[in-house]
């Protein structure tokens, strides 16, 4: 290869850090880490370990692998954790919060409906994200991504199936959309904090502030346990290394080149995952619907990259 051509190489879009297609391919990266914590919960409750201190475990071990990520990228040594103190208070409560309120609705409203309808109910999320953008008019919405996110939300239905099956308590479906809304919201919240620190850093904090949420919650309940069983540790090992360390940084990185829309539309690759990984990990069968369900999830995606690639 000529000199030319390798110097047109390195500065593709594909290879740029600023390039759409990286930054979708880093959400459906973050996709698939969030997707595996259902079942790595799942596999650590099974051992005995209870939810909050799972989750506690989780979010403190992905904070400080964060922490040791920006402080081995940077050159000033732990001088970059080093935030304005408004700015970290924000990422730790705010952030940490926000995380924190997330995990508790969803999880409380599957103890009044059941699991098909609280997924449907949460992943309406990339509808409230653009109807909010379109609210504020910071961000917009055009014909494309509006039919990438019909194709996404009829992938989910079909892989959750009908989120009416079961007995339907208001207080479940309003959990669950109340999640849906604060994730909405929580998404370009993050996209302002992040401005400007990076990352790996604004990851940090809120991982901690989420992890410092959860280990009071469960000293104060009594919940907390720090004898666990090999394979608890192992699959707390695994959440917070793929399913918050890396789930976040790429999330963080590919959200401040797409926007909060499409990353919130590219971003349902989440569902399908986890029900994919369920068939090994939990012996769940795979249906033609999820398969079919991701198949239309995949071609939101791809219209999504087609739209960028010809505008």
């Amino acid at each position: 290869m000529a000199s030319g051509e390798s110097a047109d190489a390195l500065h593709s879009p594909l290879l740029t850090s600023h390039s759409p297609a990286r930054a979708s391919a880093l959400i459906v990266l973050s996709a698939c880490c969030f997707g595996c914590i259902i079942i790595l919960v799942e596999l650590a409750k099974r051992t005995g370990a209870t939810l909050v201190t799972v989750l506690a475990g989780r979010y403190l071990g992905g904070a400080l692998l964060l922490a040791v990520a920006a402080v081995a990228a940077g050159s000033g040594g732990l001088g970059a954790l080093r935030v304005p103190r408004r700015r970290a208070v924000a990422l730790l409560v705010g952030g940490g919060g926000g995380q924190a309120s997330l995990a508790y609705l969803s999880l409380s409203a599957l103890d009044y409906v059941p699991a098909a309808t609280v997924s449907f109910l949460f992943y309406t999320y990339p509808t409230w994200v653009a109807v909010f953008a379109l609210l504020r008019r910071s961000e917009r919405v055009d014909a494309t991504s509006a039919a990438a996110l019909a194709l996404s939300l009829t992938g989910i239905l079909l892989m959750v199936g009908s989120p009416w099956s079961g007995p339907l308590d208001p207080r479940g479906v309003g959990l669950a959309l109340a999640a849906a809304v604060v994730f909405a919201l929580y998404i370009p919240f993050l996209n302002a904090l992040q401005a400007g620190i990076g990352p790996a850093v604004a990851s940090a904090y809120v991982t901690a502030g989420a992890g410092t949420i959860f280990l009071i919650s469960a000293r104060a309940t009594g919940m907390l346990q720090l004898s666990l069983a090999p394979a608890a540790w192992l699959a707390i090992a695994a959440l917070a290394l793929f399913s918050t360390a890396v789930a976040f940084f790429a999330f963080l990185r590919g959200l401040a080149v797409l926007g909060p829309v499409r990353t919130a539309i590219i971003s349902t690759v989440e569902p399908f995952w986890t029900l994919l990984l369920a068939v090994p990990a939990l012996g769940q069968p795979l249906r033609l619907a999820t398969v079919t369900g991701g198949a239309l999830i995949a071609a939101a995606v791809l219209l999504l990259q087609v739209r960028r690639a010809r505008g």
